[in-house]
């Protein structure tokens, strides 16, 4: 097999691989239940690009604001943004990331 059929075959199987690198991570469950969401003003649309709105990370002990964002679209995917949800008395992060549809 020559060079060429290795960087292909290469580039192909982490191009394969992208969809799902957005949703590795490490899990986050916490006791401290995030503040309400600050209100931000959400720009004009941008060609080529879909809004991610801001969230509360969790970041050395304490909830930190991070603010909404551009991020370049993907062709037949949605952002879904990030998230925390109520699992009995504890919080879980959920990671924003990229759909089909």
């Amino acid at each position: 097999m020559n060079i060429r059929k290795i960087l292909v075959a290469a580039s192909l199987s982490a191009a394969s691989l992208a969809p799902f690198a957005t949703r590795a991570g490490i899990a986050i469950d916490i006791n401290t239940a995030p503040p309400a969401p600050q209100v931000e003003e959400v720009p004009p649309p941008r060609a080529g690009y879909v809004w991610a709105p801001g969230y509360w990370m969790w970041s050395h002990g304490h909830h930190v604001w991070r603010h909404g964002h551009w991020i370049r679209a993907r062709r037949g995917s949605h952002w879904v943004p990030d998230a925390w949800e109520t699992h009995g008395d504890r919080y879980h992060y959920n990671p924003g990331h990229w759909e089909r549809g």
